[in-house]
């Protein structure tokens, strides 16, 4: 399988860069790779639109002054482990943490490490919402829950669940490409407790949660968030991220209708993770 690799500069890069991630992550692409003057993203060529490409759009008043071009390329097959892997370093989380790749060398001392192949799923652990996720994750107590991933990316947080101690982990994504990756992964950091499933919120009904973790869009969060509480325990944990400082506010009084309070959270730049808890 042929990729395409979209060089994106934009001025200023932040926080719009993250946005434009965002949007071509609705459109298909499944990896990216930021950089002080924009990002490079990568999808298949086979669902490569360029139109789609063009009709990016911020949707933001504050975005009329931003800048921002794009530049296409085609990778071919045999190459594109070779351009992954040059852009993939490990990531340090709390100096608890370690995420690697198989050609990174160990760090035993570490009291977790998380293996991960370097392909196209969304979420290698660069990304400030993941590493949120995972410092909350580590002050959190996972022994002998019952735990949900919701939007999984590869997979980073259920294998860390998995590691300290919960008793059974669901991680799902929509992304077939996640949802491939996440099995792989899963096997190579050896948690066979968790179960990855392909798909979205729809797949949620009877079985309940002691902790769930979404670390999904701003959109998705708020149409999804009634469907996440009806399946958390009470007096259950759900972990949110993947959205900016100014859109708390809105999302955390959404999760309060449904009987889910925030009780504190965590910010990276502008990006933000919130504990929140139901009553």
């Amino acid at each position: 399988m042929d990729y395409v690799e979209v060089t994106a500069l934009v001025d200023p890069p932040q926080p719009w860069s993250d946005l434009l991630i965002t949007e071509l992550a609705e459109i298909g692409f499944e990896s990216f790779e930021e950089n002080l003057r924009g990002f490079k993203a990568y999808i298949p060529s086979a669902d490569f639109d360029e139109e789609k490409l063009k009709a990016l759009n911020l949707h933001e008043e504050e975005a009329k002054n931003v800048q921002f071009s794009f530049s296409i390329k085609k990778i071919d097959n045999e190459n594109w482990n070779q351009v992954w892997e040059s852009n993939f370093e490990p990531v340090d989380v709390d100096n608890q943490c370690y995420i690697r790749a198989p050609f990174h060398q160990p760090k035993p001392d570490y009291p977790y490490e998380i293996i991960i192949e370097p392909k196209m799923s969304f979420g290698t652990g660069h990304h400030e919402t993941t590493t949120l996720m995972v410092s909350w994750m580590l002050e959190t107590d996972f022994k002998g829950k019952q735990v949900l991933d919701i939007g999984c990316g590869t997979g980073i947080l259920a294998i860390l669940a998995a590691k300290k101690g919960a008793d059974t982990v669901l991680a799902i994504d929509n992304y077939p490409y996640a949802w491939e990756n996440t099995l792989e992964n899963v096997a190579r950091n050896n948690t066979p407790n968790i179960r990855v499933k392909l798909g979205d919120a729809t797949l949620l009904g009877i079985e309940t949660f002691d902790i769930i973790l979404a670390n999904i869009t701003r959109n998705v969060l708020m149409e999804d968030m009634e469907k996440f509480v009806s399946v958390l325990k009470t007096g259950g944990e759900l972990y949110i991220s993947g959205f900016f400082a100014d859109d708390m506010k809105e999302i955390t009084d959404k999760a309060v209708t449904y009987g889910v309070r925030a009780m504190a959270h965590k910010q990276n730049k502008e990006w933000v993770a919130v504990k929140l808890c139901r009553v």
